[in-house]
């Protein structure tokens, strides 16, 4: 628990200086640096073995630092879906573009449109999301709803998702007013805070398939990368979307 905690306060340190500083470079190299060590993460959790793929995307991750991250995007998926015709690869080696590239080079356009403002939006909702769904969970869960909330993820209870959601939205929504009305912001925190839960759900799934009770061990007490940022890799893609729609961003 205290190695737990300990890491904790360091990634939030570490966050609140990248956030200060602000800096489109910096920002988009650490993103770039998540995304290394998270695809390394999901290549073992995914079982795929070519190693030429894991090193291309890395490549194309740190050059979204420079260029246009959705073309990068665009790229790496259309020069995997083509490798895999090409030699008649295994089409499981077209995952890793996907989950999770997509949605960190998402995760940079989102940063370039909204700024860090956009991001601690982010942060804040999906946070406070998973931070609520497991303190209700542990002090109310089954209580009301005696079944879980899926046979995926044992844990996770129908007290802890709703609670979790309801108060990632609230604090979201609170986020977001520098960008739209309340309940704007409140429904666009909600739909987040939503995709947020199986974000993580689908990497309990992965987890599960694969036999591990943890993406990696990188972070002391928390498991691996994947581990942090698996429900910011479906809300991600979502916010994104949800403010190009709106278009007030």
């Amino acid at each position: 628990m205290q190695q737990r905690l300990i890491t904790s306060v360091v990634l939030v340190v570490f966050l609140l200086i990248i956030g200060f500083i602000d800096n489109i470079y910096l920002t988009n190299l650490v993103i770039a640096v998540i995304l290394v060590f998270s695809m390394f993460e999901a290549k073992n959790l995914l079982n795929i073995n070519n190693e030429k793929i894991f090193y291309f995307l890395a490549v194309l991750g740190f050059l979204a630092v420079f260029i246009n991250p959705l073309l990068i995007a665009v790229i790496g998926i259309l020069s995997i879906g083509g490798y895999i015709a090409f030699y008649q690869k295994d089409i499981n080696l077209i995952s890793l573009s996907f989950y999770p590239f997509l949605p960190l080079m998402i995760l940079i356009d989102l940063y370039l449109k909204a700024g860090m403002k956009g991001l601690f939006w982010l942060i804040v909702t999906v946070a406070v999301s998973d931070s609520a769904a497991y303190i209700i969970g542990k002090n109310f869960g089954k209580k009301f709803i005696p079944k879980n909330f899926s046979i995926t993820s044992p844990n996770k209870t129908f007290e802890g998702v709703i609670g979790g959601v309801i108060a990632g939205s609230i604090i979201g929504a609170f986020a977001a007013l520098m960008f739209y009305d309340f309940f704007t912001a409140l429904l666009v925190s909600f739909c987040v805070s939503v995709s947020s839960v199986f974000g993580d759900l689908f990497e309990s799934f992965l987890k599960r398939r694969a036999g591990v009770k943890d993406s990696g061990d990188i972070l002391p007490g928390h498991g691996g990368v994947l581990d942090r940022i698996d429900g910011y890799l479906f809300a991600v893609p979502l916010m994104w979307a949800l403010i190009i729609a709106l278009g007030n961003i």
